[in-house]
């Protein structure tokens, strides 16, 4: 199995996303709340992560000054690594190597190409927010590790289902660097998967009440037609 471009240089987690095409199936990626009690979450996702093979955690902190996120980071860093799976921060790009994540998931090309060249090439960069083609591309031209289609807004806006698949299904015919598709709701991850998603992220809406759905969802994709 080919590893894709970087993985010799990172860590044993971060290596979780940075797998080669063809595996059997998509892995899921678990998104979590903006977390401001880190003992609120911890019995849930330590479950969600002894269910099945997870690639890995985005972790959305709510604001605090900065001893207190990295306090957070810190009380679950070691449940999400000990499972294998990449603990990835949302932004905060400048605490990565203070709390030993993995690396950082940056919403947009500005935020990613300001954050890249401080992370890059011993932590994970990955963005999202990409609104057109042209910013997915250039994206991938910065040396983003992994993109992301189809994540809610701040405002919990997201695009048309539709959309993210026309999205993923381009991403995957044409270039070699891992997609992430968001999946709101369970019905979307076999159609993510099947779009040609290498990753399907999941919402605690999933992966704390569905977490064997979500799985059933990616180990019994239909045979692809010939």
């Amino acid at each position: 199995m080919e590893n894709r471009r970087h993985s010799a240089e990172k860590g044993l987690h971060a290596e979780a996303m940075t797998m080669a095409s063809g595996a059997e199936s998509p892995r899921l990626y678990l998104v979590t709340p903006p977390i401001l009690d880190a003992s609120a979450i911890a019995d849930d996702l330590a479950t969600a992560l002894n269910a099945s093979d997870i690639a890995a955690v985005l972790l959305r902190l709510a604001d605090g000054e900065e001893r207190e996120l990295v306090k957070r980071i810190e009380a679950l860093r070691i449940l999400i690594q000990s499972n294998g799976a990449a603990l990835l921060l949302d932004a905060r790009p400048e605490i990565v190597a203070q709390t030993q994540a993995d690396g950082a998931h940056l919403t947009g090309t500005d935020a990613f190409k300001a954050a890249a060249p401080g992370l890059k090439p011993k932590y994970i960069a990955g963005c999202g927010g990409l609104a057109t083609r042209h910013d997915a591309m250039l994206a991938g031209e910065s040396g983003a590790d992994y993109v992301m289609f189809g994540e809610p807004d701040r405002d919990g806006h997201r695009p048309r289902l539709e959309a993210v698949l026309e999205r993923v299904t381009w991403w995957a015919e044409v270039l070699t660097i891992p997609c992430v598709g968001y999946a709101e709701r369970l019905d979307e991850i076999t159609a993510l998967a099947q779009a040609g998603a290498e990753f399907v992220a999941i919402g605690e809406n999933i992966w704390r009440d569905q977490m064997r759905e979500a799985i059933d969802a990616l180990t019994r994709l239909p045979e692809p037609v010939r």
